[in-house]
């Protein structure tokens, strides 16, 4: 075991994008102690840090928790990979670095429809800007002075000139900023990166809380269970290769492990529906039935077509190319290895009657396969599509008593007959977007749906066929009140003093777009309702929906 103390004031549980979050903000206290607790690694993997090492990172065995979904029966009983990042910076460690917040209305949303008054986007919208240096400089919406980096996609290819073109001439719409005044439209995707390498919560939170002193870090440090003397969670019980120790809290446990991850260790710490928890054999220390229920995530399919013109990209996989690139980044932080490949993309709507956006894109200039872990790239370019506010809900359940068994991950997707109809819709309006003359001379055959897949129902059948996770799992202990509900709006977790959830867990209903800087922005709002510290005056700020 690592020399740690007995104590802390706070313990955190997952080193991800809302621990290192928390970390860093609640230890620029230097007089309160923290312990974070991390089940895997140190994030010293070269794939992580370089952006185009993303098709490594996240398939990487050794840096992931390698989830699978259960059978989903409205998928042809597939079960669907649900690659979570096991290192430090969690998911932030593997994913493609898109940086998005989500739309305004979502979290009006969250206000009008969940009762959380504090969650408008005004009162969010301050924690994104304190959180962020953004390349293109700060105003009303964006951020110059906080600890991640973020920039819009930069990499000179001409697939992401005719992307963009394509959508303004489908009539989809083009946006400067998503992030900013107007979220709809295709634009140039923003990343979470600095300098050419990523900018992970790891790299942007953590290194400069360890620095102050105060902060602990243990790495591969499993949380076996919490304890709970009465109804105050005390202290917690980790493993960390054969040896088994316990921490005592003398304030706060933060879980921050992660829509998977929490609700199975409030599970394994007899926190959660009563029933199910003597079904497994565990002792019930409080029966909160929400645990595990409204587990939510983005379908995605992803479109390829063939490329008329070859491109370097399409080659860097060569290992002369590869070899090349890699030097290149090394010495310059530039070139292809500094691209996270998915640097264009959208919110559109898939048709008329939708409020607010209800598709997103993720534009890469390059096709490619996966053959077990192994990907070839091809002479193409590919497009996720993306249903953003689906219907279908899951749930998540425990095997068995282990903490190192995997819990039953049933996501229910396309269970809705609406989620089928919208994601239809998007491989209607991705069709749309590529048939425009913009990608004359460039676009050739279309591999994935296929020429073949026409009608509405073929493409039904290769949506269900096809579908996948878009890697942005929530809501899994959500906030608000009700039967349903686990946490607070200051994410005390309800009847158990002491204790708390803090990240994607707590979002009452996923977000429209993807999740790891919104998960940043709940933690820093966190750190403040947990130290005390006033929240961030609200930013009204005009978007340009509202004049729609």
């Amino acid at each position: 075991m690592s020399q740690i103390a007995s104590q802390y004031d706070y313990i955190i549980i997952g080193a991800g994008s809302a621990g290192c979050t928390l970390a860093n903000k609640l230890g620029a206290d230097s007089s309160k102690s923290i312990l974070i607790l991390e089940a895997g690694p140190m994030d010293r993997d070269l794939m992580i840090h370089m952006p185009a090492g993303v098709y490594k990172a996240w398939r990487d065995p050794k840096l992931n928790w390698n989830y699978n979904t259960s059978p989903e029966q409205s998928c042809f009983d597939r079960e669907i990979f649900m690659p979570r990042g096991k290192v430090v910076g969690g998911s932030s460690s593997i994913n493609s670095m898109v940086y998005m917040r989500g739309h305004p209305l979502d979290y009006e949303a969250w206000a009008d429809e969940f009762g959380l008054s504090d969650w408008r986007y005004e009162n969010c919208l301050p924690y994104f800007r304190a959180g962020e240096t953004y390349a293109g400089g700060g105003d009303t919406y964006r951020g110059d002075s906080g600890p991640l980096g973020t920039m819009p996609g930069s990499y000179d290819n001409p697939l992401y000139d005719a992307f963009i073109e394509a959508g303004v001439q489908a009539g989809q719409g083009q946006s400067d900023d998503l992030n900013g005044h107007n979220p709809e439209g295709v634009a140039r995707l923003d990343a979470t990166k600095r300098n050419g390498r990523r900018c992970s919560a790891a790299v942007a939170h953590l290194r400069p809380a360890l620095q102050r002193g105060n902060v602990t870090l243990l790495t591969r440090a499993m949380v076996q269970r919490i304890r709970v003397s009465g109804n105050r969670a005390t202290g917690v019980e980790v493993s960390q290769g054969k040896e088994t120790f316990s921490v005592v809290a003398g304030r706060e446990i933060i879980l921050s492990g992660g829509a998977i991850n929490s609700p199975q260790l409030l599970m394994l710490s007899g926190i959660g529906p009563a029933d199910h928890l003597k079904e497994i054999g565990l002792e019930v220390a409080h029966d909160l039935p929400g645990v595990g229920r409204n587990l939510q995530d983005h379908a995605s399919v992803i479109l390829q077509f063939e490329c008329l013109k070859s491109y370097p990209i399409h080659r860097v996989d060569r290992p002369w190319n590869k070899l090349r690139a890699g030097v290149r980044w090394v010495f310059a932080r530039d070139g292809v290895a500094a691209s996270n490949i998915w640097e264009a993309g959208g919110l559109i709507r898939g048709n008329r009657d939708v409020r607010y956006p209800n598709l997103q894109y993720h534009f890469g200039p390059v096709g490619f396969e996966y053959k077990g872990n192994k990907i070839t790239l091809m002479q193409a370019f590919a497009c996720h599509v993306d249903q953003l506010r689906p219907r279908s809900v899951g749930h998540l359940r425990l095997v068995s008593p282990d903490p190192n068994t995997h819990p039953l991950l049933q996501f229910n997707y396309l269970s809705d007959a609406h989620d089928v109809r919208e994601l239809v819709e998007g491989v209607h309006r991705a069709r749309e977007l590529f048939s425009q003359r913009a990608f004359d001379g460039l676009r050739d055959t279309e591999i994935d749906p296929g020429p073949d897949v026409k009608s509405d129902a073929e493409i039904a059948e290769w949506v269900r066929a096809n579908v996948t996770t878009d890697f942005h799992p929530c809501g899994t202990c959500r906030m608000g009140d009700g039967p349903d509900a686990v946490v607070d709006d200051r994410f005390r977790v309800h009847g158990i003093e002491g204790l708390r959830v803090v990240d994607a867990s707590v979002m009452p209903k996923v977000i429209s777009a993807n999740l790891n800087a919104p998960t940043q922005m709940i933690a820093a709002r966190a750190a403040d309702y947990i130290s005390g510290t006033p929240q961030l005056e609200p930013v009204k700020a005009r978007f340009s929906f509202e004049n729609a």
